[in-house]
C-alpha cells in the first residue's frame, strides 16, 4: 500500500519521512520511526564532533535494521560546522540516505553519488528544485509556507508549491508544511509528491527528547500560535509565538542588526527551552500543523493511524468517483 519511487528507493515500507530538527532528531526518535515503517532523519548539526555523530549512528543502529538517513544543512546558521567531515563519517558509517538543505555544490552531490549513499535534498522555491536535479540529486523535497522551520520568503503555500515542483523536475518529489495526518498526506500524493516529510508533528510524541510543556503547548496551540521571524535578515523562521518571537519582530521593525538579535536566537537558547520546558527562553521552530495537534501519541500511532486514515479516504473518495 502506498508504493512509490520514494519507498522503492529507500528501501521503506511507506513514504513518510520524519525530517532532520535541529535539537530534537535524536537516536530513540530517528529509530522509532524507521521501526514504524518511514524513514527518520539524524540532525548532523546536533552534534560537536565527527565522533559524537559516529557514536549516535551507531545508537540508531542497535535499535533498528532498518533504513534510516542523516540531515546535513549548508545553512549559513552552521558554518562553522565540519559539514563535510560530517558526510565522510555518515558514510563510513553506511547510512541509507542523507537529507540536505541550502546552497550545496556539485562537490557535495558527488561526494554522497560515489558513496552510493540516496540523497533528498529540501527546498523552498521552484528555481532551486530544478537546479538540484541539475546537480544530480536523487530527490527533491518542497516546503510551503506552513512549515516549522525555514519557509519559502516569498509564502507561498504547500498546496501552490508541490505541483509547481512536480511538475519542474522528473526526480520524485516529497512534500512538507502543513502535514500531519491522513488529509495532509493523501492531498500531497494528489498533488503529485511520492513521499511526505513532517517534524512538528513528530515533535509531539512520547519519543520525542523535548520536554512535556513543549508538547503539551503544541497540543493546546491554534494554528493561529505561529509567527515568522527574521524576514528582515532574508533568513525567515516560523516558530512557536511567545514573547520571545515577538520581541523579535518588534526589533526587526526597527531596522535592528543580526548582532542585536542573537542574544534572542541563538541556539543555546532554543536547545534549553526544548529541554528544561521554559517556552520564553527563546525562539522555538514550530509548524502551523500545530494547531492539528490534539494528542501526543507513539511515533507508531503516528504512522499507522495515517497509513489507516489514509486508506479509508481513499475508499471513500472512490465511492464518490463510481456515484458520479
Amino acid at each position: 500500500m502506498f508504493n512509490t519511487r520514494i519507498t522503492e528507493m529507500l528501501g521503506i515500507e511507506y513514504p513518510i519521512i520524519c525530517g532532520g530538527m535541529q535539537y530534537v532528531s535524536n537516536a530513540e526518535l530517528v529509530a522509532a520511526v524507521s521501526n514504524a515503517g518511514g524513514m527518520g532523519i539524524l540532525a548532523a548539526g546536533n552534534f560537536g564532533s565527527k565522533e559524537e555523530l559516529r557514536d549516535e549512528i551507531r545508537k540508531i543502529k542497535a535499535l533498528t535494521d532498518e533504513p534510516f538517513g542523516v540531515n546535513v544543512t549548508f545553512m549559513p546558521v552552521l558554518q562553522f560546522v565540519d559539514r563535510e567531515g560530517m558526510m565522510d563519517t555518515a558514510i563510513e558509517e553506511g547510512v541509507s540516505a542523507f537529507e540536505t538543505s541550502g546552497r550545496i555544490t556539485e562537490e557535495h552531490v558527488q561526494r554522497i553519488k560515489k558513496a552510493n549513499v540516496k540523497h533528498i535534498h529540501k527546498v523552498a522555491r521552484v528555481r532551486d528544485a530544478r537546479t538540484a536535479e541539475r546537480l544530480g540529486v536523487d530527490v527533491v523535497t518542497i516546503v510551503g509556507f506552513e512549515c516549522g522551520g525555514a519557509p519559502p520568503m516569498d509564502d507561498i503555500t504547500t498546496f501552490i508549491q508541490v505541483p509547481l515542483v512536480v511538475d519542474a523536475v522528473s526526480v520524485p518529489v516529497i512534500a512538507g508544511g502543513g502535514i500531519g495526518d491522513a488529509r495532509g498526506f493523501v492531498a500531497a500524493l494528489a498533488l503529485g509528491a511520492e513521499g511526505v516529510v513532517m517534524g512538528t508533528r513528530f515533535m509531539a510524541t512520547r519519543e520525542s527528547l523535548i520536554h512535556s510543556n513543549a508538547k503539551e503547548a503544541m497540543v493546546n496551540a491554534k494554528e493561529t500560535d505561529t509567527m515568522c521571524v527574521l524576514r528582515s535578515l532574508g533568513s525567515m523562521e516560523r516558530v512557536f509565538k511567545n514573547e520571545v518571537s515577538e520581541e523579535v519582530i518588534e526589533m526587526e521593525k526597527k531596522g535592528t542588526t543580526l548582532e542585536e538579535l542573537i542574544p534572542l536566537i541563538t541556539g543555546k537558547k532554543v536547545r534549553e527551552a526544548f529541554e528544561t520546558g521554559n517556552l520564553h527562553t527563546g525562539i522555538l521552530p514550530c509548524g502551523q500543523i500545530t494547531g492539528l495537534i490534539n494528542e501526543i501519541p507513539s511515533v507508531k500511532e503516528v504512522i499507522d493511524d495515517m497509513v489507516s486514515d489514509a486508506g479509508e479516504i481513499l475508499k471513500r473518495l472512490s465511492r464518490m468517483v463510481e456515484v458520479s
